[in-house]
């Protein structure tokens, strides 16, 4: 299958001027231009460079499934696209966000059948991190037998979002936001090219305007093309794109935001960064832009209560309490004076002390339970209501820590193969600082007591 089989602005399949003239205007700028070939291609060179890893796996046709991790806007489509065409594999395009257990079924039988007739299918996956693990497990054995070669998307680290044993079987490539030159030399491009950029528009654009919206797109070039195309309808007449017209693009672009799509991802994402890095100002102006946006208050009220978990965590765990607070105050009441009260919990987590100690824990704790979850309780730990569980040893050598000094027993509460295992880290930060001296304390008592014993 062509990469370009059945696409509406395909020069194959269009032949007359005005019907392709007409599709154009239909097909997004940023679609138009993916480039079709690894020649084509800006960027990535780290990967796709002379010698490096997957233009190696690309030239000698390796069949192992891979996973692109990166920002939005780099390259992960197009480069399984490219993939595909080169090693002339029918394509099938998937989107995590609409699929479910019978759609992926149907298409690994179709792919089954395809692989009997000898032919290769490449399945991409678009945001396969929204998949759960029942979904992610549907496509294990047809990986293993080869009958598709997956390639997955994801914005998201794969080593949490993605199963262990899909990962296992994949090569994870890490992509790279684009710098700025290699935005502006895809704009360029863009400008002038007459078969699928803007060339036949006859505009001409300052190096600056260019630089503006290249800087503006934060290695996106997806929202680099976006802000180009818009800057084209503003300079219809003119025929020229200065920096104030790019400008003004930069700023429709704001109200063209998509509560649903990927600048809504983008704009939460920059919010969150911001609180991480204690940084109130640009907190509050990227808070602002999603009220602007017309993002659902509530939505932003659940993102901050992440917020104060993730990142302020204990280091000063009023605010959680806080957060709460703030979301109770819009719901009573509402948009606009409740606005202020999520504004005034976004600087409140920006100045607060943080560690993400807890969230780190936990994540270690995942890790270990993926490898030990069929460990068996410790006896000790386990509860004997009947004189069988007794005889079997259940609850014995338990000590109950309120009649113990301190308050502590000598015991250990883990399976046998993590015993001494260590997670929650605390940080010298906010209220953490005492946790962590009282964790040095149990630790003192413990080690006391078993010198003792």
């Amino acid at each position: 299958m062509s990469l370009f089989d059945n696409q509406p602005d395909s020069p194959a399949s269009l032949p007359q001027h005005s019907s392709r003239e007409s599709n154009r205007g239909r097909t997004p700028l940023a679609e138009r231009m993916r480039p079709r070939s690894l020649r084509e291609l800006v960027g990535q060179e780290h990967l796709v460079g002379p010698g490096k890893p997957l233009r190696v796996q690309i030239d000698h046709d390796d069949p192992s499934s891979m996973i692109f991790w990166g920002p939005p806007g780099v390259g992960k489509t197009t480069l399984a696209k490219i993939i595909a065409e080169t090693t002339q594999a029918s394509f099938i395009e998937f989107s995590a966000v609409l699929a479910g257990i019978k759609e992926i079924k149907q298409v690994m039988a179709d792919a089954a059948k395809a692989a009997e007739l000898h032919s290769r299918t490449i399945l991409f996956i678009d945001e396969i991190h929204r998949f759960n693990k029942a979904q992610q497990d549907a496509f294990l054995p047809y990986v293993e037998r080869g009958t598709i070669r997956l390639i997955g998307a994801t914005t998201e680290n794969p080593s949490f979002e993605v199963i262990s044993a899909l990962l296992s079987r994949c090569r994870v490539y890490v992509l790279e936001p684009l710098k700025e030159g290699q935005i502006v030399t895809l704009l360029s491009r863009a400008l002038e090219d007459k078969e699928r950029g803007l060339g036949a528009l006859g505009l001409t654009a300052d190096q600056d305007s260019l630089e503006l919206i290249a800087g503006y797109s934060s290695g996106d070039c997806r929202s680099a093309y976006n802000a180009l195309e818009v800057a084209a309808q503003l300079a219809a007449e003119s025929k020229q794109i200065t920096r104030e017209v790019a400008t003004e693009a930069l700023q429709q672009r704001v109200l063209m935001y998509d509560k649903t799509g990927e600048e809504h991802y983008n704009l939460i994402s920059a919010l969150h960064k911001s609180v991480r890095n204690s940084d109130p100002d640009a907190a509050l102006y990227w808070l602002g832009r999603m009220f602007a946006g017309g993002e659902d208050p509530l939505y932003l009220a659940r993102r901050i209560v992440r917020m104060a978990v993730e990142d302020i965590g204990l280091a000063a765990p009023e605010a959680m309490n806080l957060c709460l607070s703030a979301r109770d105050t819009y719901e009573f009441l509402g948009s606009p004076e409740g606005d202020l009260a999520l504004a005034e919990a976004v600087v409140y987590l920006c100045l607060a002390p943080k560690s993400n100690a807890v969230y780190t824990a936990y994540g270690a704790v995942k890790q270990d339970i993926e490898q030990t979850r069929q460990e068996p309780v410790p006896l000790h730990l386990r509860n004997a209501p009947t004189r069988l569980m007794k005889d079997l040893g259940y609850a014995k050598g338990y000590r109950y820590a309120h009649d113990e000094d301190d308050k502590v027993a000598d015991m250990d509460c883990l399976p046998d193969s993590l015993r001494g295992r260590s997670y929650y880290h605390p940080t010298q930060e906010g209220r953490e600082k005492q946790l962590a001296a009282r964790m040095e304390e149990i630790r003192r008592i413990r080690a006391s007591k078993r010198g003792t014993a």
